[in-house]
């Protein structure tokens, strides 16, 4: 039944309605420096779409267009516009009053929510996200910033006063802390990107931004907004391969913040190039291996549906999905029987189809790559629950429920980032308290129990070890004021609307010796408004 499904997966043109046709490949050359969308006359990279289209040829793999494959060199042109735009602090960006910087990013959302529906349709197009998803991931950004601005304002209101201790009259103000590179992920290449970038622009900081490996095209309809909304060289946009210009960038050493969300390796990489690494203030989000735990007194519906779609939402290309489930041998037999029939209600097809749950994946030869970790758990004694688990065509790859999986296996160990469930059978539940604790990775983790006891206990065993702990529910990263973090190998620094402010300024403090002459000066300098730090304006 699934390979008939499969069989006629992929549409022909024909069978794809009009408004979501994705028309002529777009070939661009186009990126932003210092204020201007300058063209790229040399060699081009391929955006491939993970979407195949029926042919007189066979199905075919969809060519969406170009992006310029810029050189070291003028990814360093780019550095030094983002470097001359903060001058040591002295620039009119770092410069600025708070309340200017906001209207600035305010200007940036307007013309940003003119492009909604090229952005959605080209997520849909590059990443294989459905219409849903691509939709909530556009309008939860232009909420995250909406958010970001609001904090920012109670932010200043409690700066805007003056605080006297022993003494000591002071001002206490967040100010910039450099230049920053900005590095988005391939599974939430708007969101999670504008999660590190819109913070830093707003705190102060010039940037020099890297669209994601994939979703690359989808940032073509705001270079115009980018450049229209900020001053010359604030905001910097470069294209090609991170080995060709982020290491070039990061060994120039004038990269002050590093926001980048991938892989710890590829962090630890790029880290290692700078050459003066006690400077540099990073904030990474990183791999995860979330285990979900379900103990033998549980709501196994509840549990059931959670880890379906905590394993499956988007095709399981979410650094928060469940990466692998821990689960009681009085009910790991149930368990199985009702995830197994929850993920054949799951709808497969093209990310614009009415209804889809599961669709096609962007990242070349990750469909082998599954297979790959499929016939070593399947060589090590596990079996496919799920009728059609792990069939494959072309990009797309059929979610295998794996059991009983055991330490042996892969899968036991690795990120698989994609739709395959391993199920570990447990009696003893120090075996899975003792998998957190020799883990790598630390981001979340979710138990499904009713137990108060059990599950009291594995929150004070687990609370050291990983960011987040849900109780009866999937992994995830919102609400966006809620702390996103992760111990281990799994990030640095706290990225959430309140946090990532912070990650991305410093606390500076004017202080004075509380005495007639100096209030007389510091009220005459916020008087004559002489100052952008010494201020007492209150935003509303």
């Amino acid at each position: 039944m699934t390979t008939n499904r499969l069989d006629n997966l992929f549409p022909s043109l024909a069978e794809i309605p009009e408004q979501y046709r994705f028309g002529a490949p777009i070939e661009q050359r186009d990126y932003l420096v210092d204020g201007q969308l300058r063209t790229w006359e040399g060699p081009l990279a391929s955006v491939r779409s993970p979407v195949f289209l029926k042919s007189e040829q066979g199905e075919q793999q969809v060519i969406l267009g170009s992006t310029p494959l810029l050189d070291a060199e003028t990814a360093l042109v780019a550095l030094d516009a983002a470097v001359r735009a903060y001058a040591n602090g002295q620039g009119a960006w770092p410069s600025l009053r708070v309340a200017e910087r906001i209207q600035h990013v305010e200007t940036f959302l307007a013309r940003m929510r003119e492009q909604r529906e090229r952005v959605v349709k080209l997520l849909m197009w590059e990443i294989g996200k459905n219409l849903k998803d691509s939709q909530k991931e556009f309008d939860r950004t232009c909420d995250y910033i909406v958010d970001t601005i609001e904090a920012l304002k109670e932010l200043d209101r409690r700066s805007s006063r003056f605080e006297l201790e022993q003494d000591t009259l002071g001002q206490i103000r967040r100010v910039p802390l450099g230049v920053t590179l900005c590095m988005g992920p391939y599974n939430y290449p708007l969101n999670e990107t504008f999660t590190t970038l819109i913070p830093a622009l707003i705190m102060g900081n010039t940037v020099v931004f890297k669209p994601a490996k994939f979703g690359v095209l989808l940032i073509r309809p705001l270079l115009e907004a980018f450049r229209d909304s900020f001053p010359a060289g604030v905001i910097n946009v470069i294209y090609g391969s991170g080995r060709e210009t982020v290491s070039a960038l990061m060994a120039s050493g004038k990269i002050d913040v590093f926001a980048f969300i991938g892989t710890h390796k590829g962090a630890s990489d790029l880290k290692k190039l700078h050459p003066r690494p006690h400077r540099l203030r990073a904030a990474l989000g990183l791999d995860a291996k979330n285990p979900g735990i379900v103990l033998p007194e549980v709501d196994l519906d509840n549990a059931v549906s959670e880890a379906v779609t905590g394993a499956l939402s988007f095709n399981g290309q979410r650094c928060t999905a469940l990466k692998i489930l821990f689960v009681h041998e009085d009910v790991v037999e149930r368990f199985l029987e009702q995830f197994a029939a929850k993920v054949a209600a799951l709808k497969p097809g093209m990310p614009w189809e009415e209804g889809v749950s599961l669709t096609p994946l962007p990242e070349p030869g990750k469909v082998e790559y599954l297979g790959g970790l499929l016939a070593d758990a399947l060589e090590q004694g596990a079996q496919v629950v799920n009728a059609g688990g792990g069939e494959s065509r072309g990009s797309f790859f059929y979610p295998a429920l794996l059991y009983p999986v055991n330490p042996a296996m892969r899968i036991y160990q690795e990120e698989q980032f994609g739709p395959l469930v391993p199920v570990v059978p447990y009696r003893d539940l120090q075996a899975v308290i003792d998998y957190v604790l020799d883990s790598d990775f630390g981001q979340q983790l979710s138990i499904f129990g009713s137990d108060s006891a059990q599950v009291g206990r594995l929150v004070d065993a687990f609370a050291n070890q990983v960011g987040r702990i849900n109780i009866n529910a999937q992994c995830q990263r919102g609400p966006d004021s809620f702390p996103f973090n992760g111990r281990k190998n799994s990030a640095e620094g706290t990225l959430s609307v309140h946090d990532a402010l912070r990650v991305f300024s410093i606390r500076t403090l004017v202080a004075t010796k509380f005495q007639e002459s100096n209030k007389a000066l510091v009220s005459e300098i916020i008087r004559n408004r002489e100052s952008s730090f010494l201020t007492t304006d209150y935003i509303f």
